[in-house]
């Protein structure tokens, strides 16, 4: 059991199935504990996190303040009530990773905030308030390069022979899943040895989605070389971005979207549009490239150059690596939070 005098931060998650929230609070809530006295509170988090009911959360101490970390609009709003309600001394921080105009009721919670954290420069032009702009990182000594390639594909089941491209997550047209297909349609033809592999959850809502795109690639005689290997244990996501030779991430829209920065960890030049906070993650030409959001025949383009261009490929790969290292550590994302809350705190 938590020691009450211990804390200093609480980070709720509201919500039970993974999500890129839930994934953000999972991994740097174990590098901010070596840091501050900070628990989660929520359903769906793993056991090893340090972790308080919500019934803890609204009877700690008054004896001193502490800080409420919303990430979601109903964070924000359980954050108001336990402070206005029933009195607790929380002061209230909402990181948003947004970029739309919000509604009126996000705009009305968001001013009742204490402070704000946005996940990129895009993100925080639409609060209408000031933010302190940091950027997401990923854990570089879970996410790196493979010591054998060959090997590990083997163990995966993937040819390891072939120039693998990978795009992971929830399979979806959003995520220009459809954009990436129909380009692999077009170039596979005359590169028998490239392939393709999705990761990643199929609601209900998208399998139809899912089937017309796998009726395409058995159409085009493809199914062995264009691959949905559904969702797979977190670890065996990491593997397999280390399999890969090139990661694509053609999203249509996008809040930040982190599955770049985990590739280039593991030594993979990327793909992506201009959508997130790619941009500011992406080096062109060094560390992979970036196309227009929906525009397929620049996607097609850009995965032209990277797979016929082994050279380049080989070279984008520890050119991706290191600017994540000196850039995006979990690390330095972790200490700029932290430094928010001890200033809230001061």
């Amino acid at each position: 059991m938590t020691d009450p005098r211990q804390i200093e931060v609480v980070a709720p998650n509201l919500k039970k199935r993974l999500s890129g929230v839930t994934a953000t609070v999972v991994r740097l809530i174990p590098v901010q504990a070596r840091m501050i006295g900070i628990v989660t509170t929520g359903p769906g988090l793993p056991d090893e996190l340090p972790h308080i009911p919500l019934s803890t959360a609204a009877t700690l101490p008054r004896d001193r303040w502490r800080v409420w970390h919303a990430r979601r609009n109903t964070e924000m709003a359980l954050g108001l009530i336990y402070r206005r309600v029933l009195g607790r001394r929380y002061k209230l921080l909402f990181t948003s990773a947004a970029q739309r105009h919000h509604t009126g009721f996000t705009k009305w919670l968001i001013r009742q905030q204490d402070a704000l954290i946005a996940t990129s420069p895009q993100a925080a032009s639409y609060l209408e308030r000031p933010a302190k702009v940091i950027l997401h990182g990923v854990d570089t000594q879970v996410f790196h390069p493979a010591e054998d390639k060959r090997a590990l594909r083997e163990s995966l089941g993937l040819d390891p022979d072939a120039v693998l491209i990978g795009c992971f997550g929830r399979v979806r047209a959003q995520k220009g899943v459809d954009l990436l297909v129909r380009a692999a349609l077009r170039l596979f033809a005359e590169r028998p040895r490239a392939q393709m592999v999705f990761t990643g959850r199929i609601t209900s809502d998208n399998q139809q989605f899912t089937d017309e795109l796998r009726a395409e690639i058995a159409a085009a005689g493809l199914p062995d070389r264009i691959r949905f290997l559904g969702e797979l244990p977190w670890e065996d996501v990491v593997r397999h971005y280390q399999a890969m030779d090139l990661f694509a991430a053609p999203a249509r829209w996008e809040g930040f979207g982190l599955t770049p920065l985990e590739a280039m960890a593991c030594g993979v030049p990327v793909v992506a549009t201009r959508v997130g906070a790619y941009e500011t993650l992406i080096r062109e030409g060094q560390t992979g490239s970036l196309v227009p959001p929906d525009d397929l025949d620049a996607l097609t383009e850009a995965l032209r150059h990277w797979l016929d261009d082994a050279p380049a490929r080989e070279a984008a790969g520890p050119a991706a690596r290191a600017h994540v290292v000196a850039n995006h550590a979990i690390e330095d994302e972790a200490r700029a939070i932290v430094e928010v809350y001890r200033g809230l705190l001061a």
